[in-house]
């Protein structure tokens, strides 16, 4: 497990949010996702669903599996995942398959959250692999670019 400062922390969120900004950039759900590892960002990601046609095109997949591909290895020990937005199953699922035992995200996600919000995948001790979490980095700013996105998506269809 890394240890961050508070502000280690709001860097690499910066750079989670930075990734969202690719996806908003799309029109895509504006979420993004780094992985560390020893402080250093190994996996990039942001939602590229419709970009890609494809539904598994979420942050996190896409930062795992660039991580994977760095690393060499499928399994990630000694990483953090930083994603702006609570991981749904599918990905909350992926993280543990992939070993990576610490996540933080910023904002709860009240209708797909698989880490607190709806299920607690990551931390449900019926499954080998359980992940230590964090929410609340940078917050606002992760859940104001959701609401920013939806609110702009709404007004689009009047």
């Amino acid at each position: 497990m890394t240890d961050f400062t508070h502000k280690e922390k709001e860097y690499f969120m910066a750079q989670a949010l930075k990734e969202a900004q690719k996806s908003l950039a799309k029109e895509e759900i504006p979420i993004g996702c780094v992985i560390v590892k020893d402080k250093e960002i190994i996996g990039c990601g942001h939602n590229a669903r419709e970009e890609l046609n494809q539904a598994i095109m979420h942050a996190e997949i896409m930062a795992i599996e660039e991580a994977n591909t760095k690393m060499g290895n499928w399994r990630l020990p000694d990483t953090a995942l930083f994603v702006t937005i609570e991981p749904c199953v599918m990905c909350s699922g992926a993280i543990g398959l992939a070993r990576i035992p610490q996540v933080i995200y910023g904002a709860n996600n009240q209708k797909f959250g698989a880490a607190g919000s709806l299920y607690n995948i990551l931390r449900d001790e019926r499954l080998n692999h359980r992940v230590e979490v964090e929410t609340g980095i940078l917050k606002e700013d992760c859940a104001s670019i959701m609401k920013d996105f939806f609110r702009k998506r709404r007004i689009k269809k009047e």
